[in-house]
């Protein structure tokens, strides 16, 4: 599919109150065919979707390190996890070390997800993104680790007010580009 058919069919989803606040744009070099085109997502007229610019507002992670240092990122933990990791540890272990020993294992896997999410981001993926988001229902989109089907979904005309108030909790463990989109469409309710 061309890349102004699908930016069309991208833009048609679009929920009413972002119409014309977020757009689907896209370059490429003509001259270059080896040399891969950006696809990005801006909203307002400002670059906020483009994993390779630097000017961008959205924090990037490059280690995993960086990740487990975030202030930011607060990831939560159940009763039953932890019930689970005590009898792991046959009660050997005290139980405010239990609370971190989780919070360490965790962390290291959602730093993972999001290293793995953020690098399949490129032109190609994007368009392969985009018509897969295109073919699959609303609820994979928003239930997939990937970056690009969450966004895409969250602006979507389909997901009502109800839904994204009830995803306040799964967008805590989101990157935070898909915190972005969600805290915007959020704001247009």
């Amino acid at each position: 599919m061309s890349w102004s058919k699908l930016k069309q069919q991208l833009e048609s989803f679009l929920s009413p109150a972002l119409v014309g606040r977020v757009e689907y744009r896209s370059t490429s070099y003509r001259y270059l065919p080896d040399k891969a085109g950006l696809c990005y997502i801006a909203v307002d007229k400002k670059n906020v979707f483009n994993m390779a610019d630097i000017t961008t507002l959205i924090r990037w992670y490059q280690t995993e390190l960086e990740i487990k240092n975030d202030p930011n990122i607060q990831i939560p933990i159940s009763d039953e996890e932890i019930e689970a990791l005590r009898k792991e540890t046959e009660g050997k272990v005290p139980e405010d070390r239990i609370k971190v020993m989780f919070r360490g294992r965790k962390i290291s896997e959602y730093a993972k997800e999001l290293l793995s999410a953020q690098s399949s981001l490129s032109k190609s993926n994007f368009t392969v993104a985009a018509n897969q988001f295109l073919s699959t229902s609303i609820e994979e989109s928003l239930e997939s680790s990937d970056i690009l089907l969450n966004i895409l979904a969250l602006v979507d005309r389909r997901v009502g007010r109800k839904r994204i108030l009830n995803l306040s909790e799964k967008m805590k463990l989101k990157h935070p580009i898909v915190q972005y989109f969600y805290e915007l469409r959020r704001s247009t309710l």
